[in-house]
């Protein structure tokens, strides 16, 4: 399967997540730099390509004898390694010996074998602005956000996943993250959708999630279409009813 990945073959990568993904068999043998495995200064190895860091691991083994490593290793299901790196940023590399030079899984895609690949869209994602025009979904949105007490402000972008059909994504961002202010959003979202042209895909991301690439591209580069806060501000031309002070 790794030598199926190759620039382009997102097909064959995602069938390669899949199989990192699967709790009995997508093991990997990850290679300890220091101490064994277990013990309190246990630590991966590291490498850094194009400024993204990765531990390397071994995919059985026979990988393992070939690559020559002659320190300490500790098998980790894919699941399991994932939850433990992406949190800190940190992919895993696989096979960094093979003829190649093997296949890197960046951090991203690590989170997504960690929270479930079905869940969340297939990279390399292409993030813009929406062209099409839908005024009356943002404004009747807008409506029930300003209605909807949890709701801080909403942004928008426009996701081309690397396999699967394109969508609309609204970024939410709550007062809180509590079940209360989760159920009020998806009640807005409900109460808005109608309104969304028909074979339109819409999706939600969560402006307080700090790894979801969607997010991290709203928070940089999309202005909201709807803020409270800024609605909310009061007039500062005059404090407190009085006017301003002359200045001396």
């Amino acid at each position: 399967m790794l030598r199926q990945v190759t620039p382009g073959r997102y097909d064959a990568y995602e069938a390669l997540l899949k199989a990192l993904a699967d709790p009995a068999g997508g093991r990997v043998w990850m290679l300890l730099w220091h101490g064994r495995p277990g013990s309190p200064d246990a630590q991966y190895g590291n490498m850094e390509i194009d400024g993204v860091g990765y531990a390397p691991c071994v995919t059985s083994a026979q990988e393992l004898a070939v690559s020559g490593w002659n320190r300490a290793h500790e098998v980790v299901s894919g699941p399991d390694i994932a939850r433990t790196l992406f949190p800190e940023r940190w992919g895993i590399w696989l096979n960094p010996h093979a003829p190649g030079g093997g296949v890197g899984i960046p951090w991203p895609d690590l989170r997504r074998i960690a929270t479930g690949l079905e869940r969340m869209p297939a990279g390399p994602l292409r993030l813009t602005e929406p062209a099409i025009e839908i005024p009356h979904f943002y404004a009747l949105l807008s409506q029930h956000a300003h209605r909807t007490p949890p709701v801080r402000s909403l942004r928008r972008a426009w996701v081309q996943p690397a396999l699967g059909a394109p969508y609309l994504v609204i970024g939410l961002d709550l007062y809180d993250t509590g079940p209360q202010s989760v159920d009020a959003a998806r009640a807005m979202m409900q109460q808005s959708i109608a309104a969304v042209p028909e074979g339109l895909p819409v999706s939600t991301v969560a402006m307080s999630d700090e790894y979801d690439p969607v997010t991290m591209w709203l928070r940089a580069n999309a202005r909201p279409f709807y803020d409270r806060d800024a609605h909310a501000a009061p007039d500062q031309r005059t404090g407190y009813g009085y006017p301003p002070a002359p200045v001396r």
